[in-house]
């Protein structure tokens, strides 16, 4: 089966739903696979080559997506081994979820469903009011390296069949279009979810463990500085 990255048709509007909406979005995943190329992507349109593999950020973005204003809050996970009780407050402070692997890692494919299960497990005691899991999208990055392929098209959308789970398969490097369509994919879901279960999405408090994590304001930093995001001026953009 071949994805088409066409971006999401617009959802119909509901009464209840405001024309401008915060979500939180965790980009989970091994290490290496391009989760901070993809976020970074989509967040600039720019790919980069190289960038510190134990950065965590989360990264506030603006974007219009299906006539809504979105405000994005990112948070790029480093992907390394980390105890139960960090991996469970970056999760329960996310609305949805980015599962990633690369095709190139067969380690980072069959980590996908221990992620899948850990976010079901941890939101199925903090969702109050809701059965439903939480929005994740299953994205399988790096198909450009056709040569250094180790899971194929098919692998990933056998296991997304059984998970349940949107599924895209994407080179970051190449197309920002495939990059933005992951994104938009998962914030129509997450809208879906909150039109049949409005209370899921109740604004929660944030730890003192995810306050210590940097941000960066995408747009206001880009705007005011011209300056584009590199492995040189990377740092220099994170905030205390």
């Amino acid at each position: 089966m071949t994805t088409n990255f066409t971006l999401p048709r617009p959802l119909r509007r509901s009464g209840s739903l405001p024309s401008s909406r915060t979500v939180r979005i965790v980009v989970l995943g091994q290490g290496a696979v391009g989760k901070t190329a993809m976020t970074v992507r989509f967040i600039t349109k720019r790919f980069i080559g190289e960038y510190d593999p134990t950065l965590e950020t989360i990264y506030r973005h603006e974007a219009t997506v299906s006539g809504d204003v979105v405000h994005f809050e990112i948070l790029d996970t480093a992907g390394q081994e980390e105890d139960a009780l960090l991996i469970e407050e970056k999760i329960k402070w996310g609305d949805g979820f980015l599962i990633v692997y690369s095709v190139t890692d067969r380690c980072s494919f069959d980590e996908v469903m221990r992620l899948c299960f850990l976010v079901n497990h941890i939101h199925s005691g903090s969702r109050k009011g809701s059965s439903d899991p939480p929005p994740t999208v299953i994205v399988a990055n790096k198909k450009d390296l056709q040569y250094d392929r180790m899971v194929t098209t098919e692998d990933g959308e056998s296991l997304s069949k059984g998970l349940k789970l949107p599924f895209f398969e994407i080179s970051a490097r190449d197309s920002w279009e495939e990059t933005a369509t992951v994104f938009h994919t998962l914030y129509g879901e997450m809208m879906k979810q909150l039109t049949s279960s409005p209370t899921s999405f109740r604004k929660r408090t944030v730890s003192k463990l995810m306050e210590k994590i940097p941000k960066i304001n995408s747009n206001s930093t880009l705007g005011s500085t011209g300056r584009s995001f590199s492995f040189g001026s990377f740092r220099d953009f994170l905030s205390d």
